[in-house]
């Protein structure tokens, strides 16, 4: 099979970017996607030319590292597949024509170079309340804790994502709200999460506003696309957790490492520092800021949990 790769190519965050049309002669029905991104890129070497910059690490579909769009599809639309699991042979349709490659499209993930970008903010959301503190002992203890079935298959769902940010790249707002159902799910369902259920699900929230990302308004694009199946049903999940902990006003958000206070994106101007959910980086320890906390003071009586110290 032959094909012409119409591939994004972009230095840096910083720089502007194109499309290059590439040339792929001789691809077989049994090459992987990748191993046929593998193949330009030594002719390119071959050539002297730079090759395309993209991210994989495990190519099982487990990593979630190497996404990217195909034709405007996160992934290349096969349902249940990422890109490194798709093979050639989807492709024989399309024999001796066009195939466009772009990066994930979202403000909260800029690009590093060509197919690759920057998905820290995601890990910022986790590291705002994707933990536990409940004693669990090593492997043999954790079975004295008893699961109901119901709250293991949940959880054992919300597990499966792999972090790929397909969801935000299909999302027409480019929402993370199913990334963070599902993180906040995984351990909300599960009896050694429920300690600090509510403190997580306002500190993921609004670490999940605070990156940038738009808000969900029901297209459902992001399950379509989602490699492991997340269901919008955890949205559901999640937006119940929230009034549930926004009514619960004794409770504080998490404490958080300052490693996470400091977004990847700028604000400008000191308003825009007042409006950080996620606080401040231990420079800073003026009135505008609360350190430590997931929720600044502006933000906190907005949700309605500010309340007096006894």
């Amino acid at each position: 099979m032959n094909f012409t790769l119409r591939i994004w190519r972009q230095q840096s965050a910083n720089a502007s970017g194109k499309f290059v049309n590439y040339q792929i002669k001789d691809v077989t029905p049994e090459m992987s996607f990748l191993e046929m991104l593998d193949a330009l890129n030594e002719d390119l070497i071959n050539r002297g030319e730079p090759p395309v910059a993209f991210e994989h690490d495990c190519r099982e579909g487990i990593c979630g590292s190497c996404g990217f769009l195909i034709n405007g599809v996160a992934h290349g639309g096969q349902r249940g597949t990422t890109v490194c699991q798709l093979s050639m042979r989807f492709f024989k349709d399309k024999d001796g024509e066009a195939l466009t490659l772009e990066p994930w499209r979202a403000r909260a993930f800029p690009i590093v170079r060509d197919l690759i970008v920057n998905r820290s903010a995601f890990d910022r959301i986790i590291q705002a309340g994707g933990f536990i503190s409940a004693p669990t002992g090593s492997a043999p203890d954790a079975n004295a804790i008893l699961v109901p079935k119901e709250a293991a298959d949940t959880g054992f769902d919300a597990a499966a994502c792999i972090g790929c940010g397909a969801c935000v790249a299909a999302c027409p707002n480019a929402a993370a709200m199913l990334f963070t159902s599902a993180k906040i799910t995984h351990l909300n369902s599960l009896p050694q999460g429920q300690p600090q259920r509510d403190e997580r699900t306002l500190s993921m929230v609004v670490a999940m506003a605070n990156e940038g990302f738009g808000s969900c308004t029901n297209h459902g694009e992001c399950e379509a696309v989602c490699p492991k199946g997340i269901p919008l049903e955890f949205i559901g999940k999640m937006n119940r957790d929230l009034i549930r902990a926004l009514w619960h006003r004794h409770r504080e958000p998490l404490v958080i490492p300052s490693v996470v206070q400091e977004p990847f994106h700028e604000h400008a101007g000191p308003d825009a520092e007042e409006s950080l959910t996620l606080g401040t980086s231990d420079k800073r320890s003026d009135e505008s800021h609360v350190n430590g906390n997931a929720l600044a003071k502006g933000g906190r009586k907005e949700n309605g949990i500010d309340h007096p110290q006894p």
